[in-house]
């Protein structure tokens, strides 16, 4: 069978042996919305759980408008001018309001990428600054959470007199869905704050996993975290593998996110009736696969259904690499993920970007990886712990060799973006 998986911009067409192939798993398909920017409009004047945006600008002096950074194909362009028009129509100066990229612990977002990201018209007449979340000294400190995270957050967004953010709602591997309060945290957090939430406390807890909000502690550390900081009106959306919108939701942070993560979870939950021996996933393509860092993600989403012992296999583009000095350094200072793990559950040992290797660790103590890219070179993925392959098409003839010619195989061509399971 002919598969595209999303890989980069272009994607990657493989053949997959129709004899092993239990299911190609994907997301329910859903009509985009007809008149997208229409749809901004309705919602901004009649949001769920919030007054209308226009009545909430009244009055106020300034505002800041936080945007996920370019890891995250947000449909800027689209969701951005209503929100900003209504605020100058409100009465703020356009001087008074700065959008706020909300990168987390990621890199900036600067000159071409930036205009590419909120279209530009916006990025041309609009103050647009990104999150530092290095320098603890542009945080203002909210105290400590009722768990014990230490709360710092972004002083222009604490500061401002109009708190908006925007985002999409998927899928995440940690806090159940991603949207909603996780602009807040980690997108404006300080590095203290981040250490703490992305812990092994949180992490290794059975329920910090993709789809799961109910008793997930990420989940509710950082909700109770963006309540703390404030949070005046989101705007949040559900995209298809075009990235046109599907739904739009507006409002108070808790009360529209929950119906967006209900109409999310009906579109990508895809099941195969038993664990399989070998899965083929993506990273979703650009921006998830552009470094081995975010596509963990990819790896994460195919371990539910994999057998112990099984093969996961991942293309991804890898075009920007491995992902931060930091997480590059976490390779050379553990031998094994067993190490690893160990050092940071039984001492103080830290290092930017560890949970994301915790979250590989997960998949490595299941199942194998083998990585397909044209991005980065044998010699460095096998310095990374897992193995690679010169297409997908000869890593699943390996594991043919490996697991016999009855092999059960699934694919899952947009990766993280699907919420993969067995059948109950």
């Amino acid at each position: 069978m002919r598969v595209a998986l999303s890989y980069g911009r272009a994607g990657l067409e493989v053949d997959l042996p129709d004899a092993n192939l239990v299911k190609c798993l994907g997301y329910r398909e859903a009509e985009p919305l007809a008149d997208p920017t229409a749809a901004v409009w309705a919602a901004l004047a009649s949001p769920t759980g919030a007054a209308p945006l226009a009545e909430l600008a009244r009055g106020r002096k300034n505002a800041c408008v936080v945007i996920s950074d370019v890891t995250r194909p947000v449909p800027n362009p689209v969701i951005l001018p209503p929100i900003l028009r209504t605020l100058e129509e409100s009465g703020i100066p356009r001087a008074g309001i700065l959008i706020l990229v909300a990168t987390g612990m990621h890199r900036p977002n600067v000159g071409d990428e930036l205009a590419e990201m909120v279209g530009a018209e916006t990025a041309a007449n609009y103050r647009i600054e990104n999150h530092d979340g290095l320098n603890r000294q542009q945080h203002a400190d909210l105290g400590e959470s009722p768990r014990g995270v230490p709360v710092w957050i972004d002083s222009r967004y604490v500061e401002a007199d109009l708190k908006i953010t925007t985002g999409l709602i998927e899928p995440h591997f940690m806090a159940g869905f991603s949207g909603g309060r996780k602009l807040i945290c980690p997108g404006l957090a300080a590095l203290e704050t981040v250490r703490a939430w992305h812990g092994p406390k949180f992490l290794e807890h059975p329920n910090a996993r993709v789809g799961v909000l109910d008793g997930n502690p990420v989940h509710e550390e950082n909700t109770w975290i963006g309540r703390r900081a404030g949070c005046d009106f989101i705007v949040n959306t559900v995209i298809d593998a075009q990235r046109r919108i599907l739904k739009l939701v507006a409002g108070d942070m808790e009360a529209a996110f929950l119906p967006g993560v209900a109409f999310v979870r009906d579109l990508v939950v895809d099941t195969v009736p038993e664990p399989v021996d070998v899965v083929v996933t993506s990273s979703a393509g650009y921006p998830l696969d552009a470094t081995f860092y975010q596509s963990v993600k990819g790896m994460v989403a195919a371990a539910d259904i994999v057998k112990p012992g099984g093969t996961v296999i991942l293309a991804a583009r890898l075009s920007e690499g491995i992902g931060s000095e930091p997480f590059q350094r976490l390779f050379k200072e553990n031998p094994s993920v067993d190490a690893f793990m160990d050092r940071i559950l039984h001492s103080d040992y830290f290092v930017m970007d560890q949970w994301q290797l915790e979250e590989l660790a997960k998949v490595l103590r299941k199942a194998r990886v083998v990585v397909v890219t044209d991005g980065l070179p044998e010699e460095t993925l096998g310095k990374l712990f897992v193995e690679t392959a010169p297409s997908v098409e000869q890593a699943v003839a390996d594991c043919l060799a490996r697991y016999g010619p009855a092999a059960t195989i699934a694919a899952i061509p947009k990766g993280p973006y699907v919420i993969a399971d067995v059948a109950s």
